[in-house]
């Protein structure tokens, strides 16, 4: 096995996971298999309990691991399905290496940081590598180099530089090159500050990756070189991209591959990014563009709506639409009347109300429903915004006026989305919901046979509460189409109203396996419909 490990330098946030998904797409290209493992070093067990302010959104895996939002770009950018155990965090190796000491394993020892916590470590990582037979696996470290938390990680990864030969592991060192105004010169004190902290850890970078506005000029490159001990040709430019897909395509024309390459002694098998090269593309030059508003109460963080973004983006590229999203916040529309909430959603081609858990917004967002539904513009409703659809219907259709889910309202006379039953005694938040892969049925001769073409998919969950049973021979009477169910429980998966263009709710998560060579139908099913809709607009208004 060889090994990619991927550390930050000077600050958080500067781009360790694209990095890491793009040096990992590049190698994919020569025809390597890779699997990625990111590392987090904070101490909760998994994200599944995080607010997506702290982290941005909580990725979901098809084995129900809920993860740091990296995972959704290594497995957007590998084309490829990870599991919980590609996600490494300080919960879960301390909560091993105690469990095994409370049962004896370690004989009556110390138990201490050095080994047992590092071995632990080691042992999760050569795992991953191990299962996934793989011929190269990344490793994302989180956190910047120097953080306290993140030392125990450093050290097992000094420990496994040595174990497996340096010629087998590459460090990859990715850290900021700011440009100060009052020069207008590129600085690389910060990164020589940061290699130091490294090598007094007794780590050393075989690559640097300098993150910065524009692309690294000759005497930074050198300078860089010569103060960290590196290569000139091995300092890297990863300079800001209009869109990350590009990444890979900046790193290639960097020479990163062959230089990766050569360190593990590796011949490339193939040498053709063509392919990915025409999707890019896509993005770059789009032959129109398509408005498409995204109601949510996160708006202020982008990075919590990660997934249903860049699905939106596949869709659009597919279709070679620039997509240009309109934010909206939910609570805000709580506050709007009906008419304001309508002029500026008409204003979009297509509305998307994401998942999302509590009471905050939600009214909103049933508002937004209800304009999408009676105004015929194109609607997609994914997990809570599926359940808050079948509850706008209801009230509004149905004229069931005190609806609603028992999630977010107390003593509901009418709980049109109600608890699972086997849910109602737990009492752990923590992986307690239905999570990831689960099968679903699709009814032919409707909106979702149209769009995935098959009986049975499979796709992602993220919940506990479901439509309730009682309620859709009502709904169904008065127009609502329940086109998808669960294969094994007969719970309802897909929702649509036939006379609609496209109006669908879908339970799961459809957004975490769309990818930019195979776009998710239910969102390519959207761009479609709301591109063939939109006004024609002679006067552009529409762009506005």
């Amino acid at each position: 096995m060889n090994y990619i490990i991927v550390t930050g330098g000077v600050m958080s946030g500067i781009g360790k996971g694209i990095t890491a998904a793009s040096i990992g797409r590049i190698l994919k290209e020569r025809g390597f298999d890779v699997t990625a493992i990111k590392i987090d070093p904070y101490l909760n067990v998994d994200a599944g309990t995080m607010s997506p302010f702290q982290h941005g959104e909580v990725f979901v895996l098809k084995d129900g691991g809920e993860v740091d939002l990296d995972l959704g770009n290594y497995e957007r950018f590998l084309n490829t399905e990870l599991t919980s155990e590609h996600n490494i965090t300080t919960g879960k190796v301390y909560r091993s290496v105690i469990n095994k000491e409370r049962n004896g394993n370690y004989l009556g020892r110390t138990v201490q940081i050095i080994p047992h916590i590092t071995n632990e470590i080691k042992e999760r990582i050569r795992n991953v590598s191990d299962n996934s037979y793989a011929d190269i696996c990344l490793i994302e470290l989180g956190g910047t180099v120097g953080d306290i938390e993140g030392m125990p990680f450093l050290e097992a990864t000094r420990q496994l530089i040595n174990e497996e030969g340096p010629n087998n592991v590459m460090l990859v060192h990715v850290t900021l090159v700011p440009v100060l105004e009052v020069v207008g010169e590129q600085k690389t004190k910060p990164t020589q500050h940061s290699v130091k902290e490294l090598r007094e850890l007794g780590l050393h970078p075989d690559m640097v990756v300098g993150r910065c506005k524009e692309p690294l000029n000759k005497k930074t490159k050198n300078k860089i070189a010569l103060f960290c001990d590196v290569p000139e040709k091995a300092v890297i430019s990863a300079h800001d991209a209009n869109d990350i897909y590009e990444v890979p395509l900046q790193l290639e024309q960097e020479e990163a591959t062959d230089i990766i390459l050569n360190h593990l002694n590796l011949q490339s098998k193939q040498k053709d990014m063509e392919e990915w090269r025409k999707h890019v593309k896509n993005i770059q030059e789009p032959n129109d563009e398509i408005k498409i508003a995204l109601v949510g109460k996160y708006t202020q963080l982008e990075d919590a709506y990660m997934s249903v973004t860049e699905a939106l983006k596949h869709a659009a590229a597919e279709e070679g639409l620039e997509l240009k999203i309109k934010w909206i916040n939910a609570e805000k529309l709580e506050q709007q009347n009906k008419q304001k909430i309508k002029q500026q959603l008409q204003k979009t081609d297509g509305i998307v109300v994401p998942g999302g858990f509590g009471k905050r917004g939600s009214e909103g967002k049933i508002k937004a429903i209800e304009i999408a539904r009676t105004q015929k513009i194109p609607f997609l409703g994914l997990c809570f915004g599926f359940q808050l659809a079948v509850i706008e219907f209801a009230r509004n259709v149905l004229q069931l006026e005190n609806c609603g889910s028992s999630e977010i309202m107390d003593n509901l006379e009418e709980p049109v989305i109600d608890i699972l039953p086997e849910q109602k005694n737990i009492e752990s938040m923590g992986g307690t919901m239905r999570l990831g892969n689960q099968t679903t049925i699709i009814e032919k001769q409707t909106l979702a046979h149209q769009i995935y073409q098959r009986t049975k998919i499979i796709e992602r969950h993220r919940h506990r509460y479901e439509v309730n049973p009682e309620y859709i021979p009502q709904l169904e009477k008065h127009g609502m189409k329940f086109s998808g169910k669960e294969e094994k429980t007969g719970l309802i998966e897909i929702l649509e109203i036939p006379n609609h263009p496209y109006y669908l709710g879908t339970q799961f998560h459809p957004e975490f396996k769309s990818r930019l060579e195979n776009p998710s139908p239910p969102f390519q099913g959207l761009i479609k419909t709301a591109n063939k809709n939109k006004n024609p607009d002679p006067n552009n208004s529409n762009k506005n």
